[in-house]
């Protein structure tokens, strides 16, 4: 299960990065251009929380059957002061939630602006800190904090 889950988790990254970085152009795009929020934005929009939705709750899983995790909160004195342990038990879970919690107030926001250029800029402003949170806590290949493979084998 633990592996089955991984793997997917790594999988689904992708479907979150793709989608913020369309739903980052077509935020920012709408808001500088003055263009009207349509059918389709409220689509990307809806897209974009709902695959980070589902990321989340697979993540939550892993984290309470990580064996990992398990290790940091049983050793945490330990654990806290090894960078990589450190990094799954708190760091990059804390802040992915942080960032789908943006993302989702940013999305809620936007549907309560009177104006399409109110719902852009809103968008725009929360997915773009909700991405930067996000981007910094993958455990990207290049990453100085940890590093992880780009797509993990099932």
């Amino acid at each position: 299960m633990y592996a089955f889950l991984l793997a997917l988790h790594s999988l689904v990254r992708w479907l979150v990065v793709i989608a913020m970085v369309v739903s980052l152009f077509t935020t920012w795009r709408g808001w500088l251009q003055s263009r009207t929020f349509t059918p389709q934005n409220k689509l990307i929009r809806t897209l974009t929380t709902a695959v980070s939705h589902v990321q989340g709750m697979i993540g939550i899983a892993l984290y309470f059957i990580s064996p990992v995790v398990l290790y940091f909160l049983q050793n945490f004195g330990n654990a806290v002061k090894l960078r990589e342990i450190r990094f799954f038990g708190l760091e990059h879970s804390s802040m992915m939630l942080t960032g789908i919690i943006l993302l989702t107030i940013g999305a809620y926001k936007s549907k309560r602006r009177s104006t399409d250029k109110e719902r852009f800029k809103t968008l725009a402003i929360w997915y773009t800190i909700a991405f930067v949170i996000m981007f910094f806590s993958i455990p990207w290949a290049f990453s100085p904090l940890t590093s992880r493979p780009y797509l993990r084998p099932f």
